[in-house]
């Protein structure tokens, strides 16, 4: 017997059973419904005013039975059925309006959100007989605000419409159509998605830097979508209609990912991925992620790894009901632990033996920068936002082969050079990872133990991209960091980098109002002028401690 799902409330003995009874009925493969189903089911509405639903699979088998309100009916959670861009959910839904009105945009929309083979509504005379069903599919290739066709009504006495050779047809065009935007692009495709209470250039800004980051990542971005809100939904950070729409495009564009450019809380997590199936993450996810690929040195990995681990436990969810089946073994007591308390207990053992490795690799560090201390040498730390150049200016003030790629966060693990000046002076210079607007917490957290590198830097060079217009923000993003890290006590130089690839007047303005030296790492011959400046600031500093 089929669960019944819905609110039995008020229903009489003799209704439920009859419903219980619909459970074994059969369908032919090839009819929407049979027309004694129509039959049963109009009557049943009939008498309990309220719509009354099937979820019937290609088999002809029942799946579910539903009992909605006057005005509608509540689809369960299908997580068990498969979902594919190339594929239907394998289910088509049959249920009874109690008026003559067709289907509505409620039922068009969970034909498209839940990927159903078909809907189907029959309609009822005031007598509660059958008068026609109205019924639709999915349109491979339909527009984003009708991806799907609605059909001519058919009679219900005659409700046999080759149901499976259309189905297997809507697959075949389904799973061509993947297959040319597979040829297209790249394994994971986002939608990006910003939803914000401020000024439209911050959030248009913002998700600019949001596009670097998903191309860094190896994703490719199908579109952007921005919303403007008074104020942002607790639940699902923008409206559950505009939800419902985002995930139509999503799956219409074959998206795989939607990337949110605001940090999700783990009760907006829980919710929107209640409310779609396709993968979504939000900007400090892609970050770790993108961290993740960067690592290449074991302090690294493990740095990432705690951080990643920290961010993802409070937003262990899980939509399985099959976790909370008993795991406590012979003798156990009660329900034991589900299978999601123990995934959570194993990331906190996990954490705890990163956060002992992690303290292992800060003692080291502090062994390294107390020999390099007793050495007498002066420390040049390297500063600056993501991709503003800082290991390109590395390499070419030691000449040394760093990487330096066109992309944000190519190194993430400090490379320590030693660079002599003209006078004799010798200094140790190091280059550490970028920083970023909003770094998320969990990575300075983890990331501690390298940016403690700059806490014994006798100078930081703040390297800037000036031909980024965004500069400005990243300079704040910069010193705000370094406010956090306490290090606004150290003298800083500040870099402006990339001077051939802005104007000449707004380069010489620039100078002035940053009050920095305009270099472009990738000419040597534009670094004299700071190599002097870095010489000069290392002799004062060492004629004042002397």
């Amino acid at each position: 017997m089929k669960e019944i799902f819905g609110n039995r409330l008020g229903l009489k003995a003799s209704q439920i059973k009859r419903l219980e009874n619909i459970s074994h009925r059969r369908v032919p493969p090839q009819a929407i419904v049979s027309h004694e189903l129509c039959r049963d089911l109009c009557a049943l509405s009939a008498e309990t005013s309220r719509q009354i639903g099937l979820l019937i699979d290609r088999s002809g088998k029942i799946a579910h039975i539903l009992i909605g309100e006057v005005d509608r009916i509540i689809i369960p959670d299908l997580k068990d059925y498969r979902l594919a861009p190339d594929r239907l959910r394998g289910l088509r839904c049959v249920h009874t309006h109690l008026t003559e009105s067709p289907l509505t945009q409620d039922d068009l929309t969970d034909l498209a959100l839940l990927r159903l083979d078909l809907m189907a509504v029959i309609t009822m005379t005031e007598t509660g007989a059958p008068e026609a069903i109205h019924w639709a599919h999915i349109l491979p290739g339909g527009s984003e605000s009708s991806p799907y066709q609605i059909m001519d009504p058919i009679p219900p006495y005659r409700p046999e419409i080759d149901c499976i050779d259309m189905i297997q047809a809507l697959e075949a065009e389904l799973s061509r159509k993947k297959t040319d935007t597979a040829s297209q692009a790249g394994s994971e495709r986002a939608l990006l998605v910003s939803v914000f209470t401020g000024s439209r250039k911050d959030a248009v800004d913002s998700l600019d830097e949001l596009k670097e980051l998903t191309r860094t990542a190896n994703i490719s971005i199908i579109d952007t979508v921005l919303q403007q809100r008074k104020k942002a939904n607790p639940r699902f950070l923008m409206g559950s209609g505009k939800l419902d729409e985002l995930s139509i495009m999503a799956l219409h564009r074959g998206a795989t990912l939607i990337i949110f450019d605001q940090e999700l809380n783990p009760s907006q997590i829980r919710s929107i991925t209640d409310r779609t199936e396709i993968k979504v993450i939000d900007r400090t996810q892609l970050i770790l992620d993108i961290f993740a690929q960067r690592a290449q040195t074991r302090e690294g990995k493990l740095q990432v790894e705690l951080a990643q681990l920290k961010y993802i436990l409070p937003r262990l969810v899980t939509k399985d009901t099959a976790m909370s089946r008993l795991t406590g073994g012979i003798g156990g007591r009660g329900p034991g632990e589900t299978r999601l308390e123990i995934s959570r207990r194993r990331a906190r053992d996990r954490i705890r033996r990163l956060e002992q490795a992690v303290a292992t690799v800060q003692k080291n560090r502090s062994q390294q920068r107390s020999r390099r201390s007793k050495k007498g040498l002066p420390i040049i730390s390297i500063i600056g936002y993501t991709n503003a150049g800082k290991s390109t200016l590395l390499n070419q003030l030691t000449q040394s082969r760093v990487l330096a790629e066109n992309k944000l966060f190519a190194t993430l693990d400090p490379s320590s050079r030693r660079l002599r000046f003209p006078r004799d002076i010798e200094v140790i210079i190091t280059d550490t990872v970028g920083f970023i607007r909003d770094l998320p917490k969990e990575l300075m957290a983890a990331f501690r133990a390298t940016l403690e590198e700059l806490e014994n830097a006798d100078l930081l060079l703040h390297i800037i991209d000036i031909s980024n217009p965004r500069h400005p923000d990243q300079i704040r993003s910069v010193e705000t960091i370094l406010a956090e890290l306490n290090l606004c006590s150290i003298p800083t130089i500040r870099v402006l980098n990339k001077m051939d690839l802005v104007d000449s007047e707004i380069r010489d303005h620039l100078i002035q109002s940053l009050d920095g030296i305009a270099v472009s790492a990738l000419n040597r011959s534009t670094l004299k002028p700071l190599s002097e400046k870095m010489e000069a600031a290392v002799e004062h500093l060492y004629g004042n401690n002397s």
